[in-house]
C-alpha cells in the first residue's frame, strides 16, 4: 500500500479571509455542506517546517515577488518553493486573465512549454524498467518508415539518444515550419531531408520534432496514446489532478491562465495557439502550481512508490555536454561550472552544487523548475507571458539559500524594466 503524503504545508503573507468570508456568507447551507475542503492559497509560514536556510531564502523570494508583482512586470505568476517535501512557499500574483480579471490561483492551470519532456523521459524510463523499451533500442526497429539523412545513420539512432537531443541534427530542426502550421507528422518524415551536423549520438543539439518520436514509440509498444499512458502513470498516481495535454484540456479546465502580450502598455489576453501542442512529449502538457509541486516533490525523491530512486538516478544522469549553456545567460555565465543535458533535464554544476533544471517558453507562456537533489530543495514557477523577469528569481533563490554573493539577476532595480537581457526559452 502506498505510503500517506501528508498534506504540505503552505506559506505566504496574503490571504484573502475577508474574501473566504463573503463567499461563505453568500453561499446556500446545501452548497457549503456539499463541497470538498479546498488547501488553502498564501498560508503563513510555520516556523519549525524549514532549515534556516531555506526559511532565509523564502523570506527574501517573497519579498522579491512583492517587487514584480509592484513592477507591473508579468501578467500573472504562480511560484512555489519546496524542501524536504513540504511547501515552504506558495504564491500567486497578477491575473489568469485580464479580459474577466480573474486571479492566479494555486489551481490555475498553466501551459508548461518545455517542462513537458521530462514527463515523456519518465513515462520511457517506465517503460525501459517493464521492459517494453530499452535505452538503446533502434528507434527505426520501432517506427519502420523513419529516416535520417544516410542508412547507416538511421540504424544507429537510440531511444536515449532522442530523449537527450543527440540525434545529430541542426538546432531545432523543423521548428520554424511547425510555427507556419506545417502538421507534425509531416515534418517527422521529412527529417531525412536535413544533413546532419554530427555523428548521431556524438552532440547535443536541442530538438523538438525529433525529440517527440517518442510519442510514436509509445504507441508503437504500448498501442494506447502517447499523452493517455502519461495520465495513467504520471499524472493520477502522482496526485496531478488537473494536469492534462493539448489545447482541450487547458481550456477545458476550471481555471486556467490565457497567455498575455503587451498592448499599449497593458497585458492584454489573446487566444493560445495550436502549434506546439502537436507534438506532446516536447510541449504539450498543460499543469497548475499544485500539480507543480506534486511533480517537484517526486523528483527530488519524495515519492518512491511512483519514481523510485534507481528510475530518478538514470533521469537525472548526464548524457551530453551543453557548453552553449555556460554563457547563455548572465546568471549563467557568472555561477555554472558545467552544463550537460540527462534524459528531459539540464543538469548543472551551480558553484558546487548540483542544479537539476528546465525552462520552456511557448507563445504567451513561461515556465521553470530547478532544484538541489542532495538538499532537496527546490523552486517551480509558471507565468503567462513572455516577460524574462522571473526567470531571474530561481538563480538569486539559490544564491540567497547557498550563501552565495547577492546579484539582482531578475533586474527588480531597473524600474520599468520588463525584460531581462536575455530570456530562458528551454
Amino acid at each position: 500500500m502506498p505510503p500517506t503524503i501528508l498534506p504540505a504545508t503552505r506559506v505566504n503573507t496574503r490571504i484573502h479571509t475577508l474574501l473566504c468570508c463573503i463567499a461563505l456568507l453568500l453561499a446556500p447551507a446545501w452548497a457549503i455542506a456539499d463541497a470538498a475542503p479546498q488547501p488553502e492559497f498564501n498560508v503563513p509560514l510555520k516556523a519549525d517546517s524549514a532549515s534556516n536556510e531555506a526559511a532565509r531564502a523564502v523570506a527574501s523570494l517573497d519579498a522579491w515577488v512583492d517587487r514584480i508583482d509592484a513592477s507591473g512586470n508579468v501578467a500573472g505568476l504562480a511560484i512555489a518553493v519546496v524542501e524536504n517535501d513540504q511547501v515552504l512557499l506558495e504564491r500567486g500574483i497578477g491575473l489568469a486573465d485580464s479580459s474577466t480579471g480573474e486571479a492566479v490561483s494555486a489551481n490555475t492551470v498553466f501551459r508548461l512549454a518545455s517542462l513537458s519532456k521530462a514527463f515523456a523521459t519518465t513515462l520511457s524510463a517506465m517503460l525501459v524498467r517493464d521492459g517494453r523499451l530499452h535505452w538503446d533500442t533502434p528507434v527505426a526497429s520501432l517506427l519502420p518508415t523513419f529516416k535520417l539523412a544516410d542508412d547507416v545513420s538511421s540504424g544507429k539512432l537510440t531511444i536515449a539518444d532522442i530523449l537527450s537531443h543527440r540525434v545529430g541534427l541542426p538546432h531545432n530542426t523543423y521548428d520554424r515550419l511547425l510555427e507556419q502550421d506545417e502538421p507534425y507528422p509531416l515534418l517527422a518524415a521529412r527529417l531525412g531531408e536535413i544533413p546532419l551536423t554530427c555523428p548521431v549520438g556524438e552532440c547535443y543539439a536541442y530538438q523538438n520534432v525529433a525529440f517527440s518520436l517518442i510519442g510514436d514509440v509509445t504507441f508503437a509498444v504500448t498501442g494506447n496514446f502517447f499523452s493517455h499512458e502519461v495520465e495513467k502513470r504520471v499524472f493520477h498516481p502522482l496526485g496531478m489532478n488537473s494536469a492534462t495535454y493539448g489545447r482541450d484540456g487547458l481550456e477545458q479546465s476550471a481555471h486556467w491562465a490565457k497567455p498575455h502580450r503587451r498592448v499599449r502598455g497593458d497585458w492584454t489576453a489573446f487566444e493560445p495557439k495550436e502549434t506546439y501542442y502537436r507534438m506532446p512529449p516536447a510541449a504539450g502538457a498543460n499543469a497548475s502550481l499544485r500539480d507543480m509541486e506534486q511533480w517537484l516533490i517526486a523528483q527530488m525523491g519524495g515519492r518512491p512508490e511512483v519514481l523510485p530512486e534507481q528510475l530518478l538516478q538514470t533521469l537525472h544522469s548526464p548524457q551530453v555536454e551543453t557548453p552553449g549553456d555556460l554563457r547563455s545567460t548572465p546568471w549563467r555565465r557568472e555561477r555554472l561550472v558545467d552544463a550537460q543535458y540527462a534524459l528531459g533535464w539540464r543538469i548543472y554544476q551551480y558553484d558546487d552544487e548540483q542544479l537539476v533544471f528546465h525552462a520552456g517558453a511557448v507563445q504567451g507562456y513561461r515556465a521553470m523548475i530547478g532544484f538541489l537533489p542532495k538538499r532537496r530543495f527546490g523552486l517551480v514557477m509558471l507565468w503567462n507571458c513572455e516577460s524574462a523577469a522571473p526567470a531571474g528569481l530561481l538563480p538569486m533563490l539559490m544564491d540567497r539559500y547557498l550563501d552565495l554573493p547577492a546579484v539582482d539577476w531578475a533586474g527588480l532595480d531597473k524600474a520599468g524594466r520588463t525584460r531581462q537581457q536575455a530570456g530562458d526559452a528551454g
